[in-house]
């Protein structure tokens, strides 16, 4: 049996319907701080430690994140083998 439940709602209605916190004070909050701090960056390696402490696991994480997206959005389902592999009669 399948069924289909569709609810037209809007994301702050849907938060509440869920129970989850309001976070967007917050949000404003984060992007102020983050904005004002870039703003005052001199050089390219003060954003690239700023990177290193935020990001999970340093630039190790940024990859790995970066490769499951790379892999999430180039179709990896055919397991990596490339079409050319395919035999041709």
């Amino acid at each position: 049996m399948k069924v289909t439940v569709e609810l037209d709602c809007t994301p702050e209605e849907a938060r509440r319907m869920m129970g989850l916190p309001d976070v967007a004070k917050l949000n404003e909050t984060y992007v102020k701080e983050l904005s004002k701090f870039l703003q005052g960056a001199s050089s390219v390696e003060q954003l690239q430690n700023f990177t290193k402490i935020i990001a999970p696991m340093g630039e190790a994480g940024i990859k790995m994140f970066s490769s499951f997206l790379g892999g999430a959005m180039g179709g990896g389902s055919n397991g990596g083998k490339s079409s050319s592999s395919k035999k041709k009669d």
